[in-house]
């Protein structure tokens, strides 16, 4: 018996692991506060679920089209068209378990054996390995605390070689809280207008949660010459507390979608009937909550960043966006030796989090504030009390 070469090419996600591990604890009578996982702790919007609860009661739980159905491409043609300043056709939308299986689907789709995606880093765990599975080889593009974890142009343009297919681009960015303004993004734009063969994966499923009070800046909006070679990618799953609901989106040229459609066709085949529903119900209904959910998404954020940062050893910059710090521990490293073993030493102190080799760092760890206040108050005093005793 063996594993495919495929499989063999990609890990397991930390991020899972940690949770799961952090549960297992639970089970077993630890007292465990898990900031590992990024997942909003609100509820899923009463007139969002209501409509999960009228599909069912409807009998709307056969088969639909495998990209999704046109009500739900529609709305989420307003999403975009309303929330990215992107209008695209229904044609060239598509819908999928999950923005993670889109992902993974356009680089099946596109990557060859060998060819190049640049990814920023720290980066998403599952982007590199979602580019391994599909044959490619990723090239990391380091970015820095000091540059607020951006990289620039010139970044871009030194990395880009014969072989580069696409570019991973996630603003806001998970790990770091990361924003792109409008005026880098224009830039990363003409050295995009340079090299024509390169692609752009656009990661915006973090856009609403956003505190520069800048509005969102998207390269499909900001460049639309380059539209026919972005691929957007949204969904409902941070916006609306509806994770477990499984619905992601994406925008991009038609040819792509079909591609993404065909591999979607036998592999999971159509997301949730119930689901889609529970969307179209998120993105045409009302979202003046979302206001209120990224205010208390606000205080949290600098409620982490000034314990960790009154803590020896570590420190964080304020992220812009999403629901992340990006803790740098390396004062800390000659004790513990590597970010896995201070990961492991917080477990044992009541914290799960994720180590920053996890993402393509090193020396750190990310804390998700995605968790109500008391829960990250003590989370932080166990941290202070973990590293310093």
């Amino acid at each position: 018996m063996h594993l495919s070469t495929a499989l063999s090419r990609i890990a397991p996600s930390q991020t899972t692991a940690m949770t799961d591990r952090a549960t297992q604890l639970r089970e077993e009578g630890r007292d465990i506060i898990s900031l590992s996982v990024g997942e909003p702790d609100f509820n899923t919007p009463p007139h969002v679920v209501a409509a999960a609860k009228a599909a069912l009661d409807a009998g709307e739980t056969k088969y639909t089209p495998v990209g999704g159905t046109s009500r739900l491409k529609q709305a989420a043609a307003l999403h975009f068209a309303r929330d990215l300043g992107i209008t695209v056709p229904a044609s060239q939308v598509t819908v999928s378990a999950g923005g993670k299986q889109a992902i993974f689907h356009a680089m099946l789709a596109t990557v060859s054996e060998g060819e190049e995606v640049i990814v920023p880093a720290p980066w998403w765990v599952s982007y590199p390995e979602i580019i391994h599975f599909a044959g490619g080889k990723v090239v990391p593009l380091l970015t820095y605390a000091k540059d607020a974890f951006r990289f620039t142009a010139a970044d871009l343009e030194a990395q880009i070689g014969p072989r580069t297919q696409w570019l991973m681009l996630n603003s806001p960015g998970n790990p770091t809280g990361a924003c792109y303004p409008a005026q880098m993004l224009l830039g990363i734009g003409e050295v995009l207008r340079r090299h024509p063969k390169v692609m752009v994966l656009s990661d915006d499923i973090y856009a609403p949660i956003n505190y520069t009070g800048q509005p969102h800046a998207t390269l499909a909006n900001l460049c639309p010459d380059l539209a026919d070679r972005i691929l957007t990618i949204s969904g409902v799953s941070k916006s609306h507390a509806m994770t477990g609901f499984r619905i992601g989106v994406a925008a991009g040229p038609e040819w792509l979608i079909k591609a993404m459609e065909r591999l979607q066709s036998h592999s999971s085949g159509n997301p949730c009937s119930i689901s889609q529903a529970a969307a179209v119900a998120a993105f045409e209904g009302p979202q003046d909550f979302l206001t209120g959910w990224c205010e208390r998404f606000r205080e949290r954020r600098d409620l982490v960043v000034a314990a960790i940062n009154a803590i020896p050893g570590l420190s964080t910059p304020v992220p812009d966006g999403a629901f992340y710090c990006m803790v740098d521990a390396a004062p800390l490293m000659a004790r513990f030796g590597d970010d896995k073993a201070l990961a492991l030493h917080l477990l044992e102190h009541g914290v799960a989090i994720v180590p920053a080799s996890a993402f393509g760092g090193r020396d750190g760890f990310r804390i998700s504030f995605a968790a109500d206040e008391a829960k990250l108050e003590e989370a932080c005093r166990r941290i202070a009390k973990a590293v310093t005793e």
